[in-house]
């Protein structure tokens, strides 16, 4: 039987290409575990965000910066780019030339918005407080050309991830820079981000509401708004709005709260990619009690997220390229990795009697999936294969 099974074809094969996951199961019976990359899926969620949203999109490239998803961004038409680190930069101009990147990590080392500015011609900044303004400004040789998008927060609970616990300053202080920014000719700009999955489509409004105070406050003329990202996508365990709903809730607030309406820009990056991508993984253990498996991938993997948040991904099983037939059991899920915590959170609802040689393909890993996989323990999940066809959501089983 060993003699039958195909090695997964690697992710610098950008060229292989199945219909679906079925064919990738039939034909190659990988032994690694696998993302599956739908060009299809990618274009029409940036088709809609570009549709729907009332200003420019720019992509988080944090969640997922794989080649051939950013090509597939760009051959869509976006041009903004949201970038943490000198890496992403590098990335991102390559595969990109005409890209504009936004350097809206709010802390960075002086040398690196230095090489950002005057070797990648990086001209927008995010910062939260004086000292990274006048770390920027001397970076940058106090240029007039500077985008400076100040970044504010607000109390809420709203979301899975409170990015106010790190980044963000009071709307007090958020005045306070923009003047300084006005000051010295450059060009002032607010930002904020409601958390990672917000759930809450009002929290945009209080949000934008808060930006017009601020700049009210200021008495500053700001280029553009930011919204961040924080955009949900619709996991299992999710009820969440469709994306329509924050796009015409944050274009009424801007309407509403603005006596001249700023340019705006959203960052989205979980909800850019989620859908674009699964993650095929194969069955390698079963346990004697037949409630607990093991597979190709875990939370040193592409599952990381789901140890840390509740977010339920949801799962198709399959057989010799078939789906498994039959009624539901309750199975303990862990990874292949010696360390106790690789685990998924909480149980699966899986068909009954699940094998070795079995495939789990997950749906919506396009974020934070291969981004933070590691190679802990030896293990390398980062291969990917073209897809015509993406994820299926199955039926419930019951």
């Amino acid at each position: 039987m060993a003699g039958n099974v195909t090695p997964l074809v690697r992710r610098d094969d950008d060229n292989s290409m199945r219909f679906d996951s079925r064919e990738l199961i039939r034909e190659e019976s990988p032994t690694e575990s696998v993302y599956l990359f739908s060009a299809s899926s990618l274009r029409e969620r940036a088709r809609r965000f570009q549709a729907g949203f009332p200003g420019a999109v720019s992509y988080a490239v944090k969640a997922n910066p794989e080649a051939r998803v950013v090509k597939g961004l760009l051959d869509q038409g976006i041009r903004h780019f949201d970038v943490a680190s000198l890496g992403e930069i590098e990335s991102i101009a390559g595969l990109g030339p005409q890209a504009t990147l936004h350097f809206n990590n709010p802390v960075k080392a002086r040398d690196a918005v230095e090489v950002a500015y005057h070797r990648f011609g990086v001209k927008s900044f995010a910062l939260d407080e004086m000292s990274e303004f006048e770390k920027i400004r001397e970076a940058t040789d106090s240029a007039s050309d500077i985008t400076y998008s100040v970044r504010f927060k607000l109390e809420h609970g709203s979301a899975s991830y409170d990015f106010g616990s790190k980044f963000g300053t009071s709307p007090e202080v958020a005045a306070k820079i923009l003047r300084a920014v006005a000051a010295i000719g450059a060009r002032p700009a607010l930002t904020f981000h409601p958390g990672s999955q917000c759930t809450d489509p009002a929290m945009y409004s209080r949000y934008v509401e808060a930006a017009a105070k601020i700049v009210a406050d200021s008495g500053v003329d700001i280029v553009q708004l930011n919204v961040g990202g924080g955009f949900p996508e619709q996991y299992t365990n999710a009820q969440v709005p469709d994306l329509e709903t924050y796009f015409e809730t944050i274009r009424r607030a801007t309407e509403k709260h603005f006596c001249v309406a700023p340019p705006l820009m959203c960052e989205p990056g979980r909800a850019m990619v989620a859908s674009s991508v699964s993650l095929l993984t194969r069955v390698i253990h079963v346990r004697e009690d037949a409630c607990t498996l093991f597979i190709n991938d875990g939370v040193y993997g592409g599952m990381l997220e789901q140890s840390l948040v509740d977010i339920q991904l949801p799962v198709t099983a399959w057989r010799a390229g078939d789906t498994i037939p039959g009624g539901a059991s309750t199975y303990q899920v862990f990874g292949q990795t010696c360390d106790p915590v690789d685990s998924l959170q909480g149980k699966l609802q899986l068909p009954v009697g699940m094998q070795v040689g079995d495939y789990l393909e997950f749906g919506l890993m396009g974020a934070y999936g291969s981004a933070t996989a590691t190679g802990f323990n030896g293990f390398d999940a980062t291969g990917y294969v073209n897809v015509e066809r993406g994820f299926q959501c199955p039926p419930r089983v019951r």
